[in-house]
């Protein structure tokens, strides 16, 4: 019977990795490295390294400009232009608001315009500035209609410009409209659900879809859309995985604020970030059946605090941080092609 039983024991011992296997190889599948989109390097900026600058775009072409680096020990007020036709970056006339982040920043009827942010001593502001390309000049618009505050965002709808959320010493849902003809502000309907700042934006077909955010140090787990004609906000589906549908079993890295956004061919992108810890994951957002699908990670450094554009159809992501780290590096995603780690060599 003793001969049986030590038999019996290692032919248990003997049997329990090929048990194990099919886990191991259930976790490889969850893979992210048959993902599609490619991440290449392209032009990089030209002024000091950033993070938490401003952005709009004019034609063709956007406008980059303000942001810290080092913490925010230093604060920046110059701007540069960027166009795809002349592939690199030219300095304009220095912001007239002075040393600013975590500003808003829009463009409307051929102008742009900045305002809100942390000044050179951390102080909340509320004061916009309208550039000209024409002339290269700043001139002061009407104070912004809201409290003074940093870490809103913008964005613009049919030809006008709102700015919601923020920062004023208290998380913020507040929403504004900024009519350019008349320099006049209007509050419009709150958004939905929770407080927040370091949210995100995107517009596809002139409806906004505002994107998670962070409150008390956490990032929401929801998404909003934003009918001009209605003036109300309608929640969509979580960020997460909580429904027994399959369209969210994938949902693990969506959720995260002060990340960057851009738009290609009628479809949001979401990237870089944080929620917790620094976010590189991608992910593409259709609003035909308000679904997310993952693409190729962010081949450049995990990070937070940076800006995404889209010029001419192609979406692009610049500047940010890692802690106390600033970049100057800029990437394009190719969001159909395969990944090509030759592209950032």
């Amino acid at each position: 019977m003793k001969n049986v039983l030590v038999y019996s024991l290692a032919l248990v011992i003997a049997t329990a990795p090929i048990l194990i296997i099919p886990a191991c190889s259930k976790s490889s599948s969850d893979s992210t490295s048959d993902l599609v989109g490619n991440w290449a390097i392209s032009d990089y900026f030209d002024g000091p390294a950033r993070s938490e600058a401003v952005a709009f775009t004019i034609n063709d072409t956007v406008f980059v400009g303000t942001g810290f680096t080092n913490t925010n020990t230093r604060r920046f007020k110059d701007f540069w232009k960027y166009s795809l036709d002349k592939r690199y970056w030219t300095q304009i006339a220095d912001f007239k608001g002075g040393e600013r982040s975590s500003a808003i920043g829009f463009a409307v009827n051929g102008k742009g315009y900045v305002g809100t942010g942390y000044d050179l001593d951390a102080n909340y502001k509320k004061d916009m500035w309208q550039y000209s390309p024409d002339s290269n000049g700043w001139a002061p618009r009407r104070d912004f209609g809201g409290t003074a505050r940093a870490e809103a965002v913008a964005f613009v709808v049919g030809g006008t410009a709102y700015v919601a959320t923020g920062f004023d010493d208290a998380y913020l849902k507040d929403v504004w409209q900024y009519n350019a003809n008349s320099d006049t502000w209007i509050q419009k309907a709150g958004i939905s659900g929770s407080k927040r700042k370091q949210a995100q934006v995107f517009v596809i077909n002139d409806k906004a879809y505002l994107i998670s955010g962070e409150n008390n140090g956490s990032a929401l787990n929801d998404m909003q859309v934003y009918d001009q004609n209605a003036d109300s906000w309608t929640t969509l589906r979580k960020l997460t995985n909580v429904t027994d549908e399959t369209f969210d079993d994938d949902y693990t890295s969506i959720a995260r604020f002060n990340g960057a956004t851009f738009v290609i061919d009628g479809k949001g992108y979401l990237v870089t970030g944080e929620s917790g810890s620094l976010n590189n994951r991608t992910w593409e957002y259709d609003p035909a059946n308000d679904t997310w699908d993952e693409k190729t990670n962010f081949s450049g450094t995990a990070r937070t605090g940076a800006i995404g554009f889209t010029l001419k159809n192609r979406g692009f992501v610049v500047s940010g941080r890692s802690g106390t780290a600033p970049f100057d590096n800029m990437y394009e995603l190719q969001p159909g092609a395969a990944d090509d780690d030759d592209d950032n060599l």
